[in-house]
């Protein structure tokens, strides 16, 4: 039997869809900028699987002038514990400086804790009366709701107050101030206030498009589930194709995995034919939730980072920039359609 080698590199996709600017997107960065006078600390959220991929320079231009706390959530989803796991979000931290660094799993309450301490820390060095408001920020669907109702219930032990869901825009506006902290003495304590996920206006990179896409950051309709099954196929191959190995042996070709994975989990169409496009998001959804290993999408390296801190052409567009380009893409896709029927 041959040596089975996956794939090194993922086929350019041109024709993916590069933004996910909604209008509650804007309303929400907006209102967020005119709540900015009444905040001392902004806690920006980003997912520990794709910590390059989601950052939005959008809440470093419009939020500046309050301290930030990054705190790169689900790291029970990316991060096995290994050393070199550390040497990783040793090497972030040290790119973030100023701006503290936290890893987070909202299930784990040691974790929890030290986010706590640090709002905690913060909060008393600010010594108001009234207390501490924080805001938590970030890219839709990258754990802001569930890190407040965690924040929540170890700092308070109250239940909780954000919805939450495995699609992006549950949270459409920005709520009220929730204690997280009790006071001490006379103080107020510390309250956090939940914000709606802002997209990035537009995503000149596919490869990144596609990360945030299977993290869950847009709609599961937005992209081709198949075209997302097979992108998690590639990284699945290149981190060990033995996670997969009870539906399929390795393969570069997801429709073999997918028609397999169909006729073995009993997700079949009329008349027996495999339903591929409900075994991809199966496929998706069973890595989300950790079942098929734990590891990065984005490469994190010196390079990567010093090539984010200079700003890459484009990451750093206004948002008429991205609206133009937008435009422009539908135009093309447009005319492309039109030439197709003709």
């Amino acid at each position: 039997m041959a040596t089975f080698v996956p794939r090194r590199v993922f086929p350019t996709l041109d024709s993916l869809p590069r933004s996910y600017f909604l209008g509650h997107h804007k309303a929400g960065l907006d209102k967020m900028k005119t709540m900015l006078s009444h905040v001392d600390l902004v806690i920006e959220c980003r997912d520990y699987r794709i910590p390059l991929s989601s950052r939005n320079p959008l809440f470093e231009e419009n939020l500046a002038g309050r301290e930030r706390l990054i705190v790169y959530t689900k790291q029970d989803l990316g991060s096995e514990g290994k050393q070199k796991d550390k040497t990783r979000e040793r090497l972030i931290q040290e790119f973030q400086r100023p701006s503290a660094v936290l890893f987070s799993d909202y299930k784990n309450k040691n974790s929890v804790r030290k986010i706590l301490e640090f709002a905690r820390t913060h909060a008393a060095s600010a010594d108001s009366l009234t207390g501490s408001r924080m805001m938590v920020v970030g890219m839709p669907n990258v754990g802001k709701s569930s890190l407040l109702n965690a924040l929540r219930g170890v700092g308070v032990h109250k239940g909780k107050v954000a919805h939450t869901g495995a699609q992006p825009g549950v949270t459409r506006k920005i709520g009220t101030t929730v204690k997280i902290i009790e006071g001490e003495e006379n103080g107020e304590g510390v309250y956090l206030m939940d914000t709606p996920g802002v997209f990035i206006p537009y995503v000149p990179d596919a490869g990144a498009m596609l990360k945030l896409a299977l993290c869950g950051s847009v709609k599961d309709t937005i992209i081709a589930p198949t075209t997302l099954a097979d992108y998690l196929l590639f990284h699945l191959n290149l981190y060990d194709p033995s996670v997969y190995g009870e539906y399929e042996s390795p393969t570069n070709d997801v429709e073999q995995l997918l028609d397999s994975l169909a006729r073995k989990t009993g997700r079949l169409q009329k008349g027996g034919s495999p339903d591929l496009e409900a075994s991809a998001l199966w496929l998706i959804q069973r890595w989300r939730n950790g079942h098929l290993g734990r590891f990065l999408l984005d490469e994190v390296t010196y390079e990567t980072l010093e090539a984010q801190r200079k700003g890459d052409e484009g990451v750093r567009l206004s948002l008429n920039q991205g609206r133009k380009m937008v435009k422009q893409m539908r135009k093309e896709k447009s005319r492309q359609k039109h030439l197709n029927t003709t």
